[in-house]
């Protein structure tokens, strides 16, 4: 399963490039806004430190400033994936930019039909939101395993985003699910690392080291 960091924070996503272990970006025009400079900038910024695809959000609603806005994007560097928010106008728009050989990335996806339908117009990601779901009482992971059963019904390549991660428990069942990719804030990024065992253990291990050290 490929790692995305969800965030526009560049020193951020510099550590964790330099770890290998970084994939991919999500931004969004909330994530640019927090950050200091010109948003455009910034995602430029972003694709020159990863490889990966860099998902950049469009903001207009119709299907033609949508597509207007996935062609500038689309300009700025060769791993801009464009995002474009599920919607009846946002089908058209990824219908029109994935005929151009354009990435997308549908997002806000929150049922398995919006998936299969985002899927059907040319998508080469779907974003469904499981934290938002888990907000509301509904088991987020269930959408999850359910687009993964439609899409390996009928053979779709677009690869399955799972979004909105709040902790690392999201991205074990994704990954054991079999998710193409889990994109997540920092926070969630640098826990996975973690165990309280792990520290325990070199918290001992040092402990009779410097019981070592001190023998006569």
């Amino acid at each position: 399963m490929k790692f995305f960091l969800d965030t526009a924070h560049v020193p951020h996503i510099r550590e964790a490039a330099e770890l290998g272990l970084l994939d991919g970006v999500t931004t969004n025009p909330s994530l640019l806004s927090k950050e200091e400079g010109e948003p455009r900038e910034l995602v430029r910024e972003i694709a020159k430190l990863v490889e990966g695809p860099i998902s950049a959000e469009v903001v207009t609603l119709d299907a033609e400033g949508m597509v207007r806005e996935g062609l500038e994007w689309a300009k700025m560097a060769s791993n801009i994936v464009v995002k474009i928010p599920m919607s009846i106008e946002g089908l058209k728009a990824i219908r029109t930019l994935s005929k151009q050989d354009i990435k997308i990335n549908c997002t806000l996806i929150f049922s398995p039909i919006q998936a299969l339908m985002a899927a059907k117009a040319g998508a080469s990601m779907v974003s469904p939101f499981v934290g938002r779901l888990d907000d509301i009482q509904i088991p987020g992971m269930e959408l999850i395993q359910q687009i993964l059963e439609i899409f390996a019904n009928y053979e779709v390549g677009t690869e399955l985003l799972v979004a909105s991660i709040r902790h690392p428990l999201h991205v074990l069942e994704a990954a054991r699910m079999g998710a193409d990719i889990a994109t997540m804030p920092w926070a969630v990024f640098q826990s996975l690392a973690k165990h309280p065992l792990t520290d325990i253990g070199i918290e001992r291990f040092l402990a009779d080291w410097e019981k070592v050290k001190n023998r006569p």
